[in-house]
């Protein structure tokens, strides 16, 4: 069985061949800019510009995702699996439910992005899905609650998984 790639480096610099998705957590409160939504913005406005009109549309519920092309060969993915923001002696705001729900769309959006790769030959047909520790940062979350979730939602359908970590362990990542 396929499983986890893990390397040390910036989530928002994909590696590898082919389409990248960059997947990550937003809040369900129209916020944006901590964690690692400062990192996207710094490198591209329109993941930001997108989750901000949408939530002024209708709020962004949990469960949604949304698709922002932001290169030719790269979109960013907002997920919104957490619920409010981080308030001192509260549960953490991640919903672990929200986030398979997310990542079930996300792997049917690889699906339709390789079927797209095929109409046009460039892309190489390969989809991968790139991410820091999703939810492990400002919403709270245990990794070890977060990985079993990518393991069922995405690598048992063979997508290929790559996890950045800015500094090795893991341990030390604001995101």
């Amino acid at each position: 069985m396929e499983t986890i790639r893990y390397v040390v480096g910036d989530a928002t610099h994909p590696e590898g061949p082919g389409r990248h998705l960059i997947v990550h957590v937003c809040n369900d409160v129209g916020t944006w800019g901590a964690g690692f939504t400062a990192a996207l913005s710094q490198r591209w406005r329109g993941p930001e510009q997108e989750y901000r009109k949408r939530y002024v549309l209708g709020g962004a519920r949990l469960g949604m995702v949304q698709f922002v092309e932001v290169a030719p060969t790269i979109a960013v993915i907002n997920m919104v699996a957490q619920h409010g923001l981080p308030s001192p002696g509260a549960p953490p705001p991640i919903r672990y439910d929200a986030l398979a729900l997310c990542l079930g769309s996300v792997q049917a959006l690889t699906v339709f992005c390789s079927e797209e790769g095929q109409k046009n030959p460039e892309d190489r047909n390969l989809v991968t899905v790139h991410m820091p520790r999703i939810g492990c940062g400002l919403a709270g979350g245990k990794w070890d609650e977060v990985e079993p979730i990518i393991l069922a939602e995405l690598v048992a359908h063979g997508v290929p998984v790559t996890v950045y970590d800015l500094s090795p362990g893991g341990g030390s990542s604001p995101f």
